[in-house]
């Protein structure tokens, strides 16, 4: 029977995990009082199998995680739906990426991590999560998301209503990368062929712009 083992939030305005005994889930939003809150992300929560911590020796919350289950996050699949709690039902989106910043943890821990850091997913049911619940894997599934966030990218514009067009911040937004991606769209997206499809804020495009409503619906 897998089990919560940890919580944690990260505040707004504070990188720093702070332990809980239960957090409460919000359907489509993510977790209350954390700085992911985000109805258009895919990065609402992270979660972490404590088998990575063992194997690897690693102080409490190095990995940055909201959620520690007693699973290997490697062994489950993007759209996997788990029951958390009574309640809580959770979409897996994709791997977290090992970034530089496990190694202000301990150094060479972001090569070491050999993708354990987690996997990042949405709040599909919400309702109070706490340390000891039951983790139950459903046998329903929802739409893959893409590892590869190149193709991430396309998936969400694929999703673009006719008419519309998404600037290149909110784009990065929904497909879950780092803001700094944004300089990589205009080659990605002449590859793809979908140019007119993404604008940068400064555009002069007078098409509607897509606020990603019905994305994650």
């Amino acid at each position: 029977m897998n089990r919560v083992v940890a919580l944690a939030l990260r505040p707004p305005g504070s990188n720093a995990p702070a332990p809980q005994d239960s957090v409460q889930a919000l359907a489509g939003q993510g977790l209350a009082g954390d700085r992911h809150l985000d109805a258009h992300s895919p990065r609402q929560i992270l979660i972490a199998g404590a088998a990575a911590y063992e194997d690897l020796a690693l102080p409490p919350l190095a990995l940055r995680e909201n959620l520690l289950l007693d699973l290997d996050t490697r062994a489950l699949a993007s759209g996997t739906l788990l029951r958390v709690g009574e309640q809580a039902v959770l979409r897996l989106c994709f791997q977290c990426e090992a970034c530089g910043s496990l190694d202000r943890e301990r150094p060479g821990l972001a090569r070491a991590i050999d993708g354990r850091r987690g996997m990042l997913a949405r709040v599909v049911a919400g309702g109070e999560i706490r340390a000891g619940d039951r983790v139950e894997v459903l046998d329903a599934r929802m739409p893959a998301l893409a590892e590869d966030w190149r193709e991430r990218v396309v998936q969400v514009l694929d999703a673009l209503p006719a008419g519309m067009v998404v600037e290149y911040a909110a784009l990065a937004r929904f497909a879950g990368v780092q803001s700094v991606y944004c300089r990589a769209f205009p080659r990605l997206l002449a590859s793809r062929g979908v140019s007119d499809k993404a604008v940068t804020a400064r555009s002069g495009s007078t098409a509607p712009r897509w606020d990603g409503s019905g994305l994650y619906d």
